[in-house]
Protein backbone atom coordinates (compact mmCIF):
# COMPACT_ATOMS: atom_id res chain seq x y z
CA UNK A 1 0.00 0.00 0.00
CA UNK A 2 1.25 3.52 -1.17
CA UNK A 3 0.83 6.24 1.25
CA UNK A 4 1.23 10.21 0.34
CA UNK A 5 1.90 12.23 2.85
CA UNK A 6 1.68 16.41 3.16
CA UNK A 7 2.73 18.95 4.94
CA UNK A 8 1.75 22.28 3.59
CA UNK A 9 3.02 25.43 4.85
CA UNK A 10 1.10 29.13 3.24
CA UNK A 11 3.89 28.76 0.50
CA UNK A 12 5.41 25.16 0.93
CA UNK A 13 4.61 21.64 0.42
CA UNK A 14 6.82 19.11 1.86
CA UNK A 15 5.75 15.84 0.57
CA UNK A 16 7.00 12.07 0.59
CA UNK A 17 5.88 8.83 -0.63
CA UNK A 18 6.00 5.51 2.07
CA UNK A 19 5.57 1.95 0.59
CA UNK A 20 4.15 0.24 3.11
CA UNK A 21 4.48 -3.27 2.33
CA UNK A 22 8.62 -2.50 1.84
CA UNK A 23 8.12 0.10 4.86
CA UNK A 24 10.22 2.63 3.16
CA UNK A 25 9.92 6.17 1.60
CA UNK A 26 10.26 6.02 -2.15
CA UNK A 27 10.94 9.54 -2.43
CA UNK A 28 10.54 12.82 -0.98
CA UNK A 29 10.03 16.62 -2.07
CA UNK A 30 9.71 20.44 -1.33
CA UNK A 31 7.55 22.57 -3.44
CA UNK A 32 8.32 25.78 -2.18
CA UNK A 33 7.69 29.56 -3.07
CA UNK A 34 3.83 28.50 -3.52
CA UNK A 35 2.19 31.56 -4.50
CA UNK A 36 4.73 33.34 -6.63
CA UNK A 37 5.68 33.22 -10.34
CA UNK A 38 8.61 31.27 -9.50
CA UNK A 39 7.89 28.31 -7.13
CA UNK A 40 10.50 25.38 -7.52
CA UNK A 41 10.05 22.08 -7.00
CA UNK A 42 13.03 19.76 -5.56
CA UNK A 43 12.40 15.93 -5.67
CA UNK A 44 14.25 13.53 -4.04
CA UNK A 45 14.38 10.14 -5.53
CA UNK A 46 17.09 6.98 -5.76
CA UNK A 47 19.82 8.93 -4.40
CA UNK A 48 19.07 12.24 -7.21
CA UNK A 49 17.15 15.32 -7.27
CA UNK A 50 15.39 16.29 -9.93
CA UNK A 51 14.32 20.22 -9.81
CA UNK A 52 11.01 22.15 -11.96
CA UNK A 53 10.18 25.68 -11.75
CA UNK A 54 6.57 26.71 -12.53
CA UNK A 55 3.87 29.49 -11.69
CA UNK A 56 1.93 27.78 -8.68
CA UNK A 57 -0.30 30.39 -8.07
CA UNK A 58 -2.02 28.25 -4.94
CA UNK A 59 -1.97 25.04 -3.28
CA UNK A 60 -3.88 23.23 -6.09
CA UNK A 61 -1.09 23.75 -8.74
CA UNK A 62 1.34 22.65 -6.18
CA UNK A 63 -0.27 19.84 -5.87
CA UNK A 64 -0.61 19.38 -9.18
CA UNK A 65 2.95 19.71 -10.25
CA UNK A 66 3.86 17.28 -6.74
CA UNK A 67 1.79 14.33 -9.06
CA UNK A 68 3.53 15.03 -12.51
CA UNK A 69 6.64 14.74 -11.21
CA UNK A 70 5.53 11.25 -9.20
CA UNK A 71 3.83 9.65 -12.09
CA UNK A 72 5.44 11.40 -14.95
CA UNK A 73 8.74 11.33 -16.80
CA UNK A 74 11.95 8.91 -15.72
CA UNK A 75 12.11 9.70 -12.25
CA UNK A 76 8.35 8.43 -11.64
CA UNK A 77 7.90 6.44 -8.59
CA UNK A 78 4.06 5.48 -9.63
CA UNK A 79 2.02 4.79 -12.25
CA UNK A 80 -0.90 7.12 -11.81
CA UNK A 81 -2.14 8.28 -9.03
CA UNK A 82 -4.66 5.63 -8.21
CA UNK A 83 -2.11 3.71 -6.80
CA UNK A 84 -1.55 5.86 -3.84
CA UNK A 85 -4.34 4.18 -1.33
CA UNK A 86 -4.22 7.24 1.41
CA UNK A 87 -3.36 10.94 2.29
CA UNK A 88 -2.17 11.75 5.29
CA UNK A 89 -2.15 15.47 6.26
CA UNK A 90 -0.01 17.15 8.57
CA UNK A 91 -2.68 19.77 10.56
CA UNK A 92 -0.70 21.83 13.71
CA UNK A 93 -3.85 22.19 16.09
CA UNK A 94 -6.35 20.08 16.31
CA UNK A 95 -7.30 22.01 20.12
CA UNK A 96 -9.50 19.85 22.52
CA UNK A 97 -11.55 17.80 20.15
CA UNK A 98 -8.42 15.77 18.75
CA UNK A 99 -6.44 13.06 20.60
CA UNK A 100 -5.40 11.13 18.12
CA UNK A 101 -4.80 11.19 14.19
CA UNK A 102 -8.23 10.71 12.66
CA UNK A 103 -10.06 10.34 9.18
CA UNK A 104 -11.19 13.65 7.09
CA UNK A 105 -14.54 14.90 6.86
CA UNK A 106 -16.39 17.91 6.29
CA UNK A 107 -17.30 17.64 10.14
CA UNK A 108 -13.70 17.32 10.73
CA UNK A 109 -12.77 20.62 8.16
CA UNK A 110 -14.91 22.23 10.49
CA UNK A 111 -13.94 21.72 13.64
CA UNK A 112 -10.24 22.31 11.93
CA UNK A 113 -11.71 25.71 11.04
CA UNK A 114 -12.71 26.96 14.46
CA UNK A 115 -9.28 26.46 15.98
CA UNK A 116 -7.67 27.70 13.57
CA UNK A 117 -7.63 31.13 15.24
CA UNK A 118 -5.51 29.69 17.87
CA UNK A 119 -3.08 28.63 14.55
CA UNK A 120 -3.80 31.24 12.40
CA UNK A 121 -0.30 30.74 10.25
CA UNK A 122 -0.44 27.09 10.08
CA UNK A 123 -4.09 25.99 10.14
CA UNK A 124 -5.35 27.92 6.74
CA UNK A 125 -2.39 27.16 4.63
CA UNK A 126 -2.88 23.19 6.31
CA UNK A 127 -6.76 23.52 5.01
CA UNK A 128 -5.82 24.51 1.75
CA UNK A 129 -3.49 21.46 1.43
CA UNK A 130 -6.46 19.58 2.40
CA UNK A 131 -8.78 20.68 0.19
CA UNK A 132 -6.23 21.07 -2.72
CA UNK A 133 -5.00 17.50 -2.43
CA UNK A 134 -8.64 16.36 -2.04
CA UNK A 135 -9.73 17.92 -5.65
CA UNK A 136 -6.60 16.38 -7.28
CA UNK A 137 -7.55 12.67 -5.34
CA UNK A 138 -11.16 13.04 -4.57
CA UNK A 139 -11.28 9.06 -4.15
CA UNK A 140 -9.11 8.29 -1.68
CA UNK A 141 -9.24 8.90 1.81
CA UNK A 142 -7.20 11.91 3.75
CA UNK A 143 -6.36 11.61 6.85
CA UNK A 144 -5.67 14.66 9.51
CA UNK A 145 -2.25 13.78 11.50
CA UNK A 146 -2.39 16.87 14.58
CA UNK A 147 1.15 18.70 16.05
CA UNK A 148 -1.02 19.06 19.30
CA UNK A 149 -2.83 15.55 19.52
CA UNK A 150 -0.17 13.68 21.07
CA UNK A 151 -0.03 16.05 23.86
CA UNK A 152 -3.86 16.16 24.86
CA UNK A 153 -2.64 13.05 27.71
CA UNK A 154 -1.36 16.58 29.66
CA UNK A 155 -3.33 16.33 32.53
CA UNK A 156 -5.05 19.26 34.20
CA UNK A 157 -2.31 21.03 36.03
CA UNK A 158 0.28 20.63 33.08
CA UNK A 159 -2.42 22.58 30.55
CA UNK A 160 -4.16 24.75 32.83
CA UNK A 161 -2.92 28.73 33.24
CA UNK A 162 -2.89 30.64 36.29
CA UNK A 163 -5.43 32.95 34.88
CA UNK A 164 -9.50 33.58 35.22
CA UNK A 165 -10.80 29.83 35.00
CA UNK A 166 -13.02 31.38 32.11
CA UNK A 167 -11.14 32.26 29.58
CA UNK A 168 -10.80 28.55 29.35
CA UNK A 169 -14.15 27.65 29.68
CA UNK A 170 -14.99 30.74 27.01
CA UNK A 171 -11.90 30.53 24.64
CA UNK A 172 -10.26 27.23 24.91
CA UNK A 173 -7.35 29.58 26.56
CA UNK A 174 -4.58 26.33 28.14
CA UNK A 175 -1.54 24.70 27.26
CA UNK A 176 -1.81 22.75 23.97
CA UNK A 177 1.79 21.72 23.14
CA UNK A 178 3.00 21.11 19.55
CA UNK A 179 5.59 19.41 17.66
CA UNK A 180 3.68 16.36 19.01
CA UNK A 181 4.64 13.86 16.03
CA UNK A 182 8.10 14.18 16.71
CA UNK A 183 8.06 13.58 20.38
CA UNK A 184 6.03 10.90 19.84
CA UNK A 185 8.49 9.14 17.57
CA UNK A 186 11.61 9.65 19.81
CA UNK A 187 9.92 8.52 22.69
CA UNK A 188 9.40 5.38 21.28
CA UNK A 189 12.97 4.94 19.42
CA UNK A 190 14.22 5.99 22.58
CA UNK A 191 12.44 2.86 24.32
CA UNK A 192 13.99 0.44 21.65
CA UNK A 193 17.19 2.18 21.74
CA UNK A 194 17.31 1.32 25.36
CA UNK A 195 15.79 -2.16 24.97
CA UNK A 196 13.15 -1.53 27.84
CA UNK A 197 9.18 -1.23 27.71
CA UNK A 198 7.74 2.25 26.88
CA UNK A 199 5.77 2.45 29.39
CA UNK A 200 8.62 2.07 32.55
CA UNK A 201 10.26 5.24 30.98
CA UNK A 202 10.42 8.42 32.23
CA UNK A 203 11.71 10.79 29.03
CA UNK A 204 12.31 14.26 28.75
CA UNK A 205 12.57 14.84 24.83
CA UNK A 206 14.12 18.19 23.27
CA UNK A 207 13.24 18.74 20.09
CA UNK A 208 15.74 21.99 18.82
CA UNK A 209 15.37 23.16 15.41
CA UNK A 210 14.36 26.68 14.51
CA UNK A 211 11.17 26.21 16.58
CA UNK A 212 12.00 23.98 19.81
CA UNK A 213 9.81 22.38 22.39
CA UNK A 214 10.78 19.95 25.20
CA UNK A 215 8.02 17.62 26.43
CA UNK A 216 8.09 15.33 29.79
CA UNK A 217 6.77 11.66 28.79
CA UNK A 218 5.85 9.40 31.60
CA UNK A 219 4.90 5.52 30.71
CA UNK A 220 4.38 6.49 26.78
CA UNK A 221 2.26 9.70 27.37
CA UNK A 222 3.34 13.47 27.11
CA UNK A 223 2.68 14.99 31.11
CA UNK A 224 4.08 18.30 30.14
CA UNK A 225 5.54 20.85 27.09
CA UNK A 226 7.08 23.23 27.02
CA UNK A 227 4.86 25.07 24.30
CA UNK A 228 1.87 26.42 25.27
CA UNK A 229 -1.55 28.16 24.09
CA UNK A 230 1.02 28.77 20.71
CA UNK A 231 4.05 27.96 19.80
CA UNK A 232 5.72 31.34 21.04
CA UNK A 233 6.20 29.85 24.83
CA UNK A 234 9.22 27.71 26.17
CA UNK A 235 12.42 27.37 25.27
CA UNK A 236 15.14 30.21 23.22
CA UNK A 237 14.31 29.70 19.73
CA UNK A 238 15.53 30.84 16.36
CA UNK A 239 13.54 34.22 15.98
CA UNK A 240 10.87 33.36 18.52
CA UNK A 241 11.64 35.06 22.09
CA UNK A 242 10.15 31.82 24.67
CA UNK A 243 8.94 32.28 28.26
CA UNK A 244 9.38 35.82 29.10
CA UNK A 245 7.63 37.78 31.92
CA UNK A 246 3.91 38.59 30.22
CA UNK A 247 4.01 42.62 30.80
CA UNK A 248 7.20 43.23 28.67
CA UNK A 249 5.08 43.57 25.53
CA UNK A 250 2.93 46.16 27.31
CA UNK A 251 5.40 48.23 28.49
CA UNK A 252 7.68 48.48 25.23
CA UNK A 253 4.66 48.99 23.09
CA UNK A 254 3.82 52.07 25.64
CA UNK A 255 7.38 53.09 25.40
CA UNK A 256 8.15 52.87 21.36
CA UNK A 257 4.56 53.54 20.59
CA UNK A 258 3.96 50.32 18.76
CA UNK A 259 1.07 48.48 18.06
CA UNK A 260 0.03 44.55 19.53
CA UNK A 261 0.97 43.49 15.27
CA UNK A 262 4.11 45.08 15.38
CA UNK A 263 5.22 43.85 19.22
CA UNK A 264 3.74 40.54 17.65
CA UNK A 265 5.78 40.62 14.77
CA UNK A 266 9.10 41.30 16.90
CA UNK A 267 8.30 38.28 19.64
CA UNK A 268 7.97 35.66 16.43
CA UNK A 269 10.52 37.21 14.54
CA UNK A 270 12.72 39.36 15.77
CA UNK A 271 13.38 37.82 18.99
CA UNK A 272 15.44 34.88 20.46
CA UNK A 273 18.77 33.88 19.40
CA UNK A 274 18.17 36.40 16.80
CA UNK A 275 17.59 39.24 19.15
CA UNK A 276 20.19 38.54 21.31
CA UNK A 277 22.57 38.26 18.76
CA UNK A 278 21.23 41.13 16.71
CA UNK A 279 22.42 39.45 13.22
CA UNK A 280 22.19 35.22 13.85
CA UNK A 281 18.92 32.90 14.08
CA UNK A 282 21.29 29.91 13.04
CA UNK A 283 23.06 27.81 15.28
CA UNK A 284 25.53 27.23 13.27
CA UNK A 285 26.21 30.78 11.90
CA UNK A 286 26.43 31.82 15.88
CA UNK A 287 28.86 28.69 17.09
CA UNK A 288 31.15 30.27 14.72
CA UNK A 289 31.02 33.47 15.75
CA UNK A 290 31.10 32.87 19.35
CA UNK A 291 34.06 30.94 18.38
CA UNK A 292 35.97 34.06 16.88
CA UNK A 293 34.86 35.93 19.50
CA UNK A 294 31.62 37.87 19.34
CA UNK A 295 30.49 38.21 22.93
CA UNK A 296 26.41 38.06 22.15
CA UNK A 297 26.97 34.88 20.35
CA UNK A 298 28.41 33.28 23.37
CA UNK A 299 25.46 34.97 25.31
CA UNK A 300 23.36 33.57 23.09
CA UNK A 301 24.51 29.73 23.60
CA UNK A 302 24.73 30.50 27.58
CA UNK A 303 21.14 31.44 27.29
CA UNK A 304 19.85 28.86 25.08
CA UNK A 305 21.34 26.02 26.67
CA UNK A 306 20.58 27.06 30.33
CA UNK A 307 16.78 27.42 29.70
CA UNK A 308 16.82 23.99 28.36
CA UNK A 309 19.01 22.49 31.26
CA UNK A 310 16.36 24.12 33.22
CA UNK A 311 13.37 22.18 31.87
CA UNK A 312 15.21 18.77 31.94
CA UNK A 313 15.83 19.13 35.62
CA UNK A 314 12.13 20.86 36.06
CA UNK A 315 10.73 18.08 33.99
CA UNK A 316 12.87 15.15 36.01
CA UNK A 317 11.31 16.70 39.02
CA UNK A 318 7.50 17.00 38.05
CA UNK A 319 8.26 13.02 36.94
CA UNK A 320 9.59 12.25 39.64
CA UNK A 321 12.81 10.63 37.89
CA UNK A 322 14.06 10.09 34.96
CA UNK A 323 15.75 7.29 32.90
CA UNK A 324 16.77 9.71 29.69
CA UNK A 325 16.99 12.89 27.65
CA UNK A 326 16.47 12.67 24.00
CA UNK A 327 18.13 15.17 21.51
CA UNK A 328 15.99 15.25 17.93
CA UNK A 329 15.22 18.10 15.27
CA UNK A 330 18.14 20.00 13.31
CA UNK A 331 20.44 21.48 15.99
CA UNK A 332 19.83 18.55 18.61
CA UNK A 333 20.47 15.96 16.08
CA UNK A 334 23.82 17.88 14.72
CA UNK A 335 24.96 20.12 17.34
CA UNK A 336 27.47 18.29 19.90
CA UNK A 337 28.48 21.73 21.22
CA UNK A 338 25.34 22.50 22.21
CA UNK A 339 24.13 19.21 23.92
CA UNK A 340 27.46 19.00 25.54
CA UNK A 341 26.64 22.37 27.08
CA UNK A 342 23.10 20.98 27.94
CA UNK A 343 24.12 18.41 29.80
CA UNK A 344 27.34 19.97 31.77
CA UNK A 345 26.69 19.63 35.34
CA UNK A 346 23.84 16.80 34.74
CA UNK A 347 26.02 14.42 36.95
CA UNK A 348 24.03 14.99 39.66
CA UNK A 349 21.17 13.67 37.65
CA UNK A 350 22.77 10.43 36.84
CA UNK A 351 24.07 11.53 33.20
CA UNK A 352 27.94 11.69 32.25
CA UNK A 353 28.27 13.11 28.51
CA UNK A 354 30.84 10.38 26.65
CA UNK A 355 32.67 13.18 24.69
CA UNK A 356 33.95 10.91 22.02
CA UNK A 357 30.63 9.61 21.59
CA UNK A 358 28.75 13.53 21.27
CA UNK A 359 31.08 14.55 18.83
CA UNK A 360 30.55 11.47 17.04
CA UNK A 361 26.75 11.73 16.94
CA UNK A 362 26.10 14.49 14.01
CA UNK A 363 24.49 14.30 10.61
CA UNK A 364 21.14 13.12 11.56
CA UNK A 365 22.06 9.69 10.21
CA UNK A 366 22.09 7.17 12.72
CA UNK A 367 20.68 6.86 17.08
CA UNK A 368 23.26 7.20 19.20
CA UNK A 369 24.10 6.85 22.98
CA UNK A 370 26.03 9.46 24.20
CA UNK A 371 26.26 8.92 27.90
CA UNK A 372 29.17 6.96 29.53
CA UNK A 373 28.21 3.29 29.81
CA UNK A 374 28.06 3.64 33.96
CA UNK A 375 25.58 6.81 33.71
CA UNK A 376 22.25 5.71 35.38
CA UNK A 377 20.21 8.57 33.25
CA UNK A 378 20.95 8.20 29.79
CA UNK A 379 21.61 10.56 26.95
CA UNK A 380 20.51 9.91 23.08
CA UNK A 381 20.76 11.21 20.09
CA UNK A 382 17.80 9.94 18.15
CA UNK A 383 16.50 11.70 14.33
CA UNK A 384 13.20 12.66 14.04
CA UNK A 385 10.95 11.35 11.35
CA UNK A 386 7.81 12.96 11.57
CA UNK A 387 6.49 11.79 8.09
CA UNK A 388 6.81 8.20 9.17
CA UNK A 389 4.47 9.04 12.02
CA UNK A 390 2.16 10.98 9.46
CA UNK A 391 2.20 7.86 6.91
CA UNK A 392 1.88 5.19 9.68
CA UNK A 393 -0.94 7.08 11.00
CA UNK A 394 -2.81 7.52 8.06
CA UNK A 395 -1.97 3.58 7.06
CA UNK A 396 -3.39 2.43 10.48
CA UNK A 397 -6.74 4.39 9.71
CA UNK A 398 -7.16 2.57 6.82
CA UNK A 399 -6.94 -0.92 8.06
CA UNK A 400 -8.78 0.15 11.18
CA UNK A 401 -5.76 -0.62 13.51
CA UNK A 402 -4.69 2.93 15.66
CA UNK A 403 -7.97 2.60 17.83
CA UNK A 404 -7.35 -0.95 18.89
CA UNK A 405 -5.91 -1.85 22.14
CA UNK A 406 -1.97 -2.66 21.66
CA UNK A 407 -1.37 -0.66 18.57
CA UNK A 408 1.91 -0.29 17.81
CA UNK A 409 4.27 1.10 15.14
CA UNK A 410 6.58 -0.81 12.94
CA UNK A 411 9.29 1.52 13.89
CA UNK A 412 8.88 0.30 17.65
Amino acid sequence: MVILTLNCGSSSIKYSVYDAAAKRFVCKGLVDRVGLNCSTLNHAVDGGVVKLERSCPDHRAAVEMVLEVLCEGKDAVLKDPSHIKGVGHRVVHGGEKFHKSAQITPELLAAVEEVSELAPLHNPPNLSGIRAAQHHLPAMPHVAVFDTAFHQTMPPPSFIYALPYEWYEKYDIRRYGFHGTSHLYVSRRAAVVLGRPLDALKLVTLHIGNGASAAAISEGKSVDTSMGFTPLEGLVMGTRCGSIDPAIPQFVEEHEKVGWEAMDHTLNKRSGLLGITGKFSDRREIQKAAGEGDRRCQLAIDIETRVLRKYVGAYAAAMGGLDAVVFTAGVGENSAMIRERVLSGMEFLGITLDAQRNAKAVGGKSEDVISTGDSTVKALVIPTNEELVIAEDTLAILEGRLDKPGFRYSFE
